[in-house]
This record gives structure tokens, sequence and C-alpha cells, in this order.
């Protein structure tokens, strides 16, 4: 494999540790996903359990063939995986990326994990690969998710109205958000104090 602007790399937090994914990672996954059932709201992508081993595949995939770097979020207090995360489109050139696929345990919802991981992402994006935005997006219904991203102090670029097909034939409008350089500093003062 040829040098890439995103290389595997742990990310090292106090409650967490975002590893690079692997096919060992499946059955912890399955795991995390089956607190909350999370693959049965329907505007989410988590995988079922029996879809668990080809998402992991894909994301591998997506990664070798994009420079996409899935992550599993190990928690430290139980030493047990408890979601997933990823840098996707990835566009090296400009400069660019977004985070996102990110779920969590439905125990580790709304916890100093989700604040925590964003900041590892983050502070990697702009400080080690010097990136000029990041976006995150989310579908428009994902309330809870839109309200999470706002938090951290991204600002809504849009909307992407039928942007994407949903696997039940619908389509999806998707909010696009991001966070550009110049506001890294004063987002990670945020994201610094509300772990405090």
């Amino acid at each position: 494999m040829t040098n890439r602007w995103i290389e595997p790399i742990a990310l090292l937090g106090k409650h967490v540790t975002l590893e690079p994914m692997d096919l060992r990672h499946v059955a912890e996954l399955q795991a995390a996903a089956r607190d909350g059932q999370l693959w049965k709201l329907w505007y989410t992508a988590v995988p079922s359990p029996e879809q668990t081993e080809e998402y992991v595949t894909t994301a591998l995939k997506k990664r070798d063939q994009s420079g996409e770097m899935p992550f599993v979020i190990h928690e430290h207090k139980t030493n047990k995986v408890i979601g997933s995360t990823r840098f996707l489109n990835v566009d090296e050139h400009n400069q660019r990326l977004e985070i996102g696929h990110t779920w969590y345990s439905e125990s580790y919802q709304r916890t100093a994990k989700n604040t925590e991981t964003k900041l590892l992402l983050l502070t990697h994006a702009f400080e080690q690969l010097s990136s000029i935005a990041v976006e995150f997006r989310t579908h428009w219904i994902n309330h809870q998710s839109r309200r999470a991203i706002e938090r951290l102090g991204a600002k809504q670029d849009g909307v992407l109205r039928n942007h994407s097909r949903s696997e039940d034939g619908g389509f999806r409008d998707t909010v696009v958000y991001s966070i550009i350089q110049s506001e890294w500093p004063m987002v990670k003062k945020h994201l610094q104090f509300m772990l405090r």
C-alpha cells in the first residue's frame, strides 16, 4: 500500500481509544449494536448482527480503495467496543473530509464518550492532517444526531434534498454541517470545556 493522507492510527483519549477497524472486531460490534437494537432505527445505518461482517468488510474495502479510515470506539472503563466512527468522503487535494458513520451502544449515547471521540477525530483532522474543513452529515429526520452535531459547534451548510436512496426505496434528505480551520481553536476549547 502506498502512502496515503490518512494512515491507520489509534487515537488515545482519557475515556476511549479509537482503534482502526479490523475483521476481528465483528463480534464486539455485534454486541455493541445489540445494546438498544440500533439497526431497527430506520434513519440510521447501523448493521444488524447478521450484517456486521459485511459492514466491516465494506468499510475496509473503502479504506483501501478511497482512503476512508474506519475506527471502532473502545471504552477504557469496561474494556468494550461501544460503537464505530470513520473519516470518509476524503478529498486529499482540497484537504477536506467528513466524520460520519458514527454510532454508539444505547448505554453510551449522550455521554462524554461521544464528545471525546469527536475531539480526538477533529484534533487529528485539523492538527495532524491540516484539514481546511471537516463535514458532518445526517438524515433530516435524525434530530438527536443534528442536535449533537450542533453542540459540537458545527454550522449548518445546507440540506441536500433527495440526496440518496434508502434501503426501503425512499429518498433521504441530508443535512450538511461543517467546521472550518479558522473555527477549530474555538471549537476545541468548547469541547475541552464540555469534557471537564
